[in-house]
C-alpha cells in the first residue's frame, strides 16, 4: 500500500486517458484532477447524459476545462438517453446546472463535431495498448462503442469505471445511479470480455471531503473559492450523509489510475441485473466465482488519497490565483 505522500517525480511518461463522464459535481472535480496531475494526459473527454441533460453535461465539461486552463482538450458529446429506458437525471442532487453552487462562465471553446462513440473508437484504435478508458457516468457510450467496434476491448490499456456496488445502492437499495441509469448498457460493458476495474460505492463512500479537506481546498485560490467549495456546498445541501461530509465518487476512478497502490482491490465476477422489478441495475458481485471479469475496489488509503488529489489541484493555474471572493463553506 502506498504511503500516499502526494505527487512524486518520476521518469515514467504520463498515462493517456479518455474520460467518459456526465458532469455532475464529482465529474467536474475529476476533470480538474485529470488536468492537474502530471502522470495523466487527457486525450479527450466524451460526455453522456446522466446527472443532467447531455447539453448541460457537455457545457459543464467545457466550462471546467476552460477554468482549469485546458481548453485545448477536445470534448465530444455522446448519448442523450439510455439504450432502452426513459431518461432520468440527478438534478435533485447536483442542482439544475449540474455543478451544485458553482457558477462558471461559459467556455470559450465548443464541443468538437461528431459523436462520442466515433471519437472513442477512432482514438483508441489509433493507439492500441496506450489509452486508459475511464467512465464516470452511465455506460451508454461505452456499450455503443463496444457493439460497433468490439476490437476496442483489446485495444485499451485499461478500463476503469466509477459505478456499481458490491453492497447497497444509492438510487435504490440495490443499484448505484450510473448503473441504474442504463443497466442494459452496463450489462453489455461487463460482458464484453475485458477486465472492468470497478471503483464503486464500496470505496467511494470512504473518500469524503471532510471539514479538514475543505479547509485545505480553501487555500487553493480561485480553484477552491469558485469551483471546488461551491460544487461541494451545493452537493452537501441536497445529500444526507453521516457527518454531513460529501463523497467525491468520480475522483476515485482517476486516482486509481494514477496511484493504484492507494486502493485495495479484489477480483470478482460482476453481472448486471436488467430484469428484476426491485433490483434493476444491481451489480451482482461474486468474489468466489471462477473466471472473474472485474477488479473491485474495496478500500482506500484516505490520507494518501487526499494528498494525491489536493496535490494535483495545487498544480492548476487557478489554484495560484487569489480568491476573488471568500470561500463558500
Amino acid at each position: 500500500m502506498s504511503t500516499g505522500s502526494g505527487i512524486t517525480g518520476g521518469a515514467a511518461p504520463p498515462r493517456q486517458v479518455i474520460l467518459d463522464c456526465d458532469p455532475g459535481i464529482d465529474d467536474a472535480m475529476a476533470i480538474a484532477f485529470g488536468c492537474g496531475h502530471p502522470a495523466l494526459e487527457l486525450r479527450g473527454i466524451t460526455t453522456v447524459a446522466g446527472n443532467v441533460s447531455l447539453e448541460l453535461t457537455t457545457a459543464n465539461a467545457l466550462a471546467v476545462l476552460d477554468f482549469a486552463g485546458r481548453g485545448d482538450i477536445p470534448v465530444v458529446a455522446g448519448s442523450p438517453a439510455p439504450l432502452l429506458r426513459p431518461v432520468l437525471d440527478g438534478a435533485d442532487v447536483h442542482g439544475e446546472s449540474g455543478l451544485g453552487g458553482a457558477r462558471l462562465p461559459p467556455a470559450g471553446q465548443r464541443a468538437r463535431a461528431g459523436h462520442a462513440v466515433d471519437f472513442l473508437i477512432e482514438t483508441i484504435g489509433s493507439a492500441p495498448g496506450e489509452i486508459v478508458l475511464v467512465a464516470t457516468g452511465p455506460l451508454t457510450n461505452i456499450a455503443l462503442a463496444v457493439r460497433r467496434e468490439p476490437r476496442i476491448v483489446s485495444q485499451v490499456a485499461d478500463f476503469v469505471i466509477m459505478g456499481g456496488s458490491a453492497g447497497r445502492g444509492n438510487i435504490t437499495p440495490a443499484a448505484e445511479f450510473n448503473i441504474f441509469w442504463d443497466p442494459e448498457a452496463a450489462a453489455v460493458v461487463f460482458g464484453a470480455g475485458w477486465r472492468v476495474t470497478m471503483a464503486g460505492l464500496d470505496v467511494t463512500l470512504q473518500a469524503l471531503a471532510t471539514a479538514e479537506v475543505r479547509e485545505r481546498m480553501a487555500g487553493l485560490g480561485r480553484l477552491g473559492s469558485e469551483l471546488l467549495l461551491p460544487v461541494l456546498g451545493g452537493y452537501r445541501r441536497q445529500v444526507e450523509l453521516p457527518g454531513g461530509d460529501p463523497p467525491v465518487h468520480d475522483v476515485c476512478a482517476l486516482a486509481l489510475v494514477t496511484e493504484p497502490g492507494l486502493f485495495g482491490c479484489r477480483p470478482a465476477r460482476v453481472e448486471v441485473e436488467t430484469a428484476g422489478r426491485l433490483t434493476a441495475g444491481m451489480t451482482v458481485t461474486d468474489f468466489d466465482a471462477a473466471g472473474p471479469n472485474a477488479l473491485v475496489a474495496e478500500s482506500v488509503d484516505v490520507s494518501g488519497f487526499w494528498d494525491l488529489v489536493l496535490g494535483a489541484y495545487a498544480r492548476l493555474p487557478a489554484a495560484g490565483v487569489p480568491a476573488s471572493r471568500p470561500p463558500q463553506p
